[in-house]
């Protein structure tokens, strides 16, 4: 029976990274364990910041809302994809899987604008040190996050609305394990210029210019950090920003190099693999690079496990 109309879909396959069954609790195992370490790492730093009151300031603000939105972004697909692993079925609902596309695209793009923000925030906290809370108040602190959030809410809408005007005809194989957009219009049967003209234009307005912005932020950092003559102070003001700017490179590069083994290579596996990197492994270092060399981080959660500093 032909299929005129994409809300008459009952499925798609979503393909993931291996059929082959001696494979399949390996995949398990070792996706369940990087959920359940992201979980619990993310979980930690926010219970480590707002326990703290030392740490109620700006910029461990965004780093909780940063680990709160990586929770949600994890929360997003791997779930469903240790499902399908263990149940040996690879289907997603048509509804289930727009449902997933929507929260993914938020998500990251939350990500996105909070990692811009926090090099903002560094930018601010260098540049101008003495203006730096007086700049750096919660109402701009709220309104940012506010701002991030209706962003990405009202981009991810958009982007779903378009997928909603797709017709699917035959191919119902996605190539990847979760829902991803590029990947559910180049299914389409219908003309799809206009869903890649907005997929383009966003790429550069949302992705582009917040890049640009962190560049812009951590050039005037460094050239304010030249400026400073103690060896010291050039060590700790770095210091602050070492952490953030690993964040950066990490999400960046990996996200970078998912979109172009999606567009540059044939086999779907590599490109499933490549996405792996910036939806579980990226989520799951952040809290790790932020704590590992951070002090205040560290005595945080000594005083929340053992009560005392």
């Amino acid at each position: 029976m032909e299929l005129e109309n994409d809300t008459r879909i009952p499925e798609f396959l979503l393909l993931g990274f291996s059929e082959e069954p001696k494979l399949q609790p390996f995949l398990f195992g070792l996706f369940l364990s990087m959920y359940l370490v992201t979980i619990l790492g993310n979980l930690l730093l926010i219970l480590a910041v707002s326990s703290d009151s030392h740490l109620h300031t700006p910029m461990y603000f965004f780093l909780a809302n940063l680990s709160f939105v990586d929770i949600c972004f994890t929360c997003t697909t791997i779930p469903k994809m240790l499902v399908n692993i263990q149940t040996q079925r690879k289907v997603i609902t048509y509804e289930s899987c727009i449902i997933q596309m929507y929260f993914f695209i938020l998500f990251a793009g939350i990500d996105n604008f909070l990692l811009t923000v926090m090099a903002y925030d560094r930018y601010m906290a260098i540049c101008y040190p003495l203006h730096y809370m007086v700049i750096m108040n919660p109402q701009l602190c709220s309104l940012l996050l506010l701002v991030s959030w209706i962003t990405s809410a009202l981009h991810s809408l958009l982007q779903t609305l378009m997928v909603l005007r797709l017709s699917f005809c035959t191919h119902f194989q996605i190539p990847h394990f979760f829902c991803e957009l590029n990947q559910m219009i180049q299914l389409a049967c219908s003309d799809t210029f206009l869903n890649n003209m907005v997929l383009y234009f966003a790429a550069i307005l949302l992705g582009v210019a917040p890049l640009v912005g962190v560049l812009y932020s951590y050039f005037k950092i460094v050239s304010s950090i030249r400026r400073i003559s103690s060896a010291h102070s050039k060590y700790k003001a770095f210091s602050t920003c070492a952490s953030h700017l690993s964040v950066v490179s990490l999400f960046y590069c990996t996200s970078l190099g998912a979109y172009l083994s999606s567009a540059a290579l044939q086999s779907t596996h590599t490109s499933a693999v490549a996405s792996v990197m910036y939806t579980v492994v990226t989520p799951m270092l952040n809290p790790f690079i932020y704590s590992l060399r951070n002090k205040d981080i560290k005595e945080a959660l000594n005083v929340f496990f053992r009560g005392k500093p």
